[in-house]
């Protein structure tokens, strides 16, 4: 089943339920939509949990952190997606790459680098199965 939300932040109100729009930022809009939500039967107490991120043209997300156990790879689907983790250089991700954030992280730039083109990206946490919140803006 697919539950679609509009966040003003990547992932930025998705909870386990994958439930509930939230508003957009400055009319720029990413779409998060959950793809998959599984415990990992070999690892007691984690889970596996995917979502899609569509960036419209000019999309940017909040700075943000995600949950305390949470280990992601993000992996550019189509476009292409500047991005910036901790205190690391922006980078330009173009389709076909991708990078993680390990526990902890703070996710400081994230934004589709064309105005003109969407783009879109897979994130993919692993995370412990009781964690409800999945990303946290940082204020």
């Amino acid at each position: 089943m697919k539950n679609r939300i509009i966040a003003p932040a990547v992932m930025a109100v998705l909870v386990a339920t994958f439930a509930g729009p939230a508003p957009a930022h400055d009319g720029a809009t990413e779409t998060v939509t959950a793809k998959f939500n599984q415990a990992i039967a070999n690892i007691p107490g984690k889970s596996l949990r995917v979502v899609e991120v569509d960036y419209a043209p000019g999309a940017s997300s909040l700075p943000h952190t995600h949950a305390k156990s949470a280990f992601i790879y993000a992996y550019v689907l189509s476009g292409e997606i500047e991005s910036r983790v901790n205190d690391g250089e922006t980078r330009l991700y173009k389709a076909g790459e991708g990078w993680s954030e390990a526990p902890g992280a703070v996710h400081s730039v994230s934004r589709n680098a064309s105005k003109t083109t969407p783009a879109k990206l897979l994130a993919v946490f692993v995370v412990d199965s009781d964690e409800t919140k999945l990303t946290f803006p940082v204020k």
